[in-house]
């Protein structure tokens, strides 16, 4: 059977451990040249192939309910499960998403694209099937990184506590989560993967007995004895785990079918929680990414024969410096000076560019692992001891410690500096990553100040106005890519003056007010307006709380025709500040906010969904043309 043949997971059941090895490698050719064409998660999934295969074979995928963490993990099971002809769209628009999504495929059974969720939705379902009488079994697979988030332990905390919820956890564990795994249960999980006794099974007890006549005859027998010496070689192993009220088996080599056939029929023999710890290797099949477990977790495409990214054949000059790179270079400058200068990540120290931090600063970072909540309250005690804490993490996961900003943050008003990074369109990753949220959500917080560059001199202006000002906590929002190439500061380290914002073009006929990655769109929109005779005022707001409802308002009273842009949700967002404002001043002019409308932006490219949204210069443009040629006020976003 060839993979493209299998459009049912059910089709793996009777194959042979021969057949099955076949398809593995047909699943690692399929992903490789899919993401080494169009870009995607590389190493989580080449990873899970012989692990998918085994437990899909074990179970009836009409019935049973397979829970995966996260999802970028999944490709394989995408592949098993009908999307093999489409998934050369992986991450396009209107194609395959890349993490799993309710409305794409029956078997999809949650969606997610943050950690740490199977476990408790997993429980959610097998309580939800004890209550209904039926029978079918629920399946969570969780990461090792995931399994350091809060979420996850509170679930392990609660099945184990159900000993007649039948409830399968199989912990897929690489040591990785994007970057190394930090903590406690890593260094636990460490322990038992690298223990001498087992070590010495594993390498050595198949091909001792290989050597017997009659070796190769009773693998399944081979099998049931390693797993049995293991726990007797080892007594400890899965201690936490037991004594949490887990059945523990493992660890299991988890690129050896046969074992993880038996070990996955085994499991579903038991009542209650069991646990099956598999033992993983992150990018297996490819070397080059198995060498490389950060740097390949995710990749844009690239050459598969060498792993490089394959240099464009168009003719282009230097990109402007990333966000993250003017962020981090900044933060480390200002940190030399500074030692209470404190970054603080959640398993994203690439992607935030907090590895540079711990480079050159290691004593002034914190890695927390999967767990955001922790991080902000962490935070919070660092504050509380005069430390300047810099929580950097991307928009959409700060959302997951909203309670954490409340009650541990600005109830208390302390000096936690947050740094958003991926704030706004995000692209392909899909609506569970787009940072839509973060003004709508922080902006009711009664002492927090939200700020926003226009681009990335302005950052670093911002970013000393974070660390300067400690009078309670302050945010600062800023977009995925690079700036515009406008200069960065050597000197004149200044902050700026909170709540004000400036004036970056006059003109009579519409005020049209941007917050952030938005201004410089607002820029070019105004000359293309001032080419159909319509002269716009823009500012350049830098800060959504406080507004400088000096300068704005009078300027808004006068000119009578309000604009408002911002890239994130327009519900309770910038431009609904702008509305409250000159509400609350009495002041009554039409005003077209210009942002995300009430609707999820799903994967594709950042310059995609912002065209389907009308965030292009010439749509910003016309939208105005029409709001201006018919004065009424209006909410719709494009």
């Amino acid at each position: 059977m060839h993979l493209s043949e299998i459009t049912h997971p059910n089709q793996l059941h009777g194959l042979s451990v021969h057949e099955l090895k076949r398809i593995a490698r047909q699943l690692r050719e399929k992903h490789l040249q899919t993401v080494a064409t169009s870009g995607g998660h590389l190493g989580p999934g080449l990873g899970v192939v012989e692990l998918t295969l085994a437990l899909y074979q074990t179970l009836d995928l009409d019935q049973d309910k397979v829970i995966w963490d996260v999802g970028h993990q999944a490709y394989p099971h995408k592949m098993l499960t009908g999307r093999y002809d489409r998934f050369a769209t992986l991450r396009q628009k209107d194609g395959v998403a890349g993490y799993l999504n309710r409305k794409e495929s029956r078997f999809d059974h949650f969606g997610a694209g943050h950690a740490s969720t199977s476990i408790s939705a997993a429980l959610g379902m097998a309580l939800a099937r004890d209550s209904k009488g039926e029978k079918f079994k629920t399946v969570a697979v969780i990461g090792d990184g995931a399994l350091t988030g809060g979420m996850a332990l509170e679930a392990i905390n609660h099945a184990g506590h159900l000993p007649n919820t039948n409830l399968l956890v199989v912990l897929n564990d690489n040591e990785m989560s994007i970057s190394p795994n930090v903590g406690a249960l890593s260094r636990y999980l460490n322990k038992i993967r690298l223990s001498p006794p087992l070590q010495f099974l594993s390498d050595n007890l198949g091909e001792q007995v290989k050597q017997l006549p009659f070796g190769d005859s009773i693998s399944p027998e081979l099998n049931r004895l390693k797993g049995g010496m293991r726990r007797l070689a080892v007594p400890k192993v899965g201690a936490v785990f037991e004594e949490l009220g887990f059945t523990y088996m493992g660890p299991v080599d988890g690129h050896n079918l046969q074992e993880l056939i038996s070990t996955f029929q085994e499991a579903h023999q038991h009542q209650g929680p069991v646990l099956v710890h598999v033992a993983t290797i992150k990018g297996k099949g490819y070397e080059i990414a198995e060498k490389d477990r950060v740097g390949y977790h995710a990749q844009t495409p690239f050459d598969l024969a060498t792993g490089k990214v394959a240099p464009s054949t168009k003719p282009s000059k230097p990109k402007p410096p990333g966000y993250s790179k003017v962020f981090a270079e900044t933060l480390i400058k200002l940190a030399e000076d500074n030692p209470r200068i404190i970054g603080i990540t959640a398993a994203m120290a690439t992607g935030t560019g907090l590895d540079k931090l711990q480079a050159k600063l290691p004593n002034q970072y914190i890695d927390v692992g999967i767990a955001e909540q922790h991080a902000v309250t962490l935070a919070a005690g660092l504050a509380c001891e005069r430390m300047r804490p810099v929580v950097t993490i991307y928009s959409t996961f700060l959302q997951r410690a909203f309670d954490q900003i409340v009650h541990d943050v600005c109830i208390q008003n302390l000096p936690v500096f947050f740094c958003m990074d991926r704030a706004g369109i995000v692209g392909a990753d899909g609506p569970t990553h787009q940072g839509m949220y973060d003004i709508a959500y922080l902006r009711c917080l009664p002492n927090m100040v939200l700020m926003a560059p226009k681009d990335e001199a302005e950052l670093q202006r911002m970013i000393v106005t974070g660390i300067d000002h400690t009078d309670g906590p302050i945010a600062l929002r800023y977009p995925r890519g690079n700036g515009y190439g406008a200069a960065l500061m050597e000197e004149g380290w200044e902050p700026l003056p909170i709540g004000k914002g400036e004036i970056l073009r006059r003109g009579d006929d519409v005020l049209m007010v941007a917050y952030g990655s938005m201004v410089y769109l607002a820029m070019q929109a105004a000359e293309i307006l001032s080419e159909h005779s319509i002269e716009a005022t823009v500012i350049n707001a830098r800060f959504a709380k406080p507004l400088d409802t000096e300068l704005i308002v009078p300027l808004a009273q006068e000119i009578r025709q309000v604009v408002t842009l911002e890239e994130g949700c327009l519900m309770g967002g910038f431009g609904s500040a702008i509305a409250e404002a000159l509400l609350d001043y009495g002041v009554t002019v039409p005003i077209t906010r210009i942002g995300v409308p009430d609707q999820l932006v799903e994967h594709a490219s950042p310059d995609e969904s912002k065209a389907s949204l009308g965030f292009t210069s010439p749509q910003i443009a016309e939208r105005v043309r029409q709001a201006f040629a018919t004065p009424q006020p209006t909410a719709v976003g494009l």
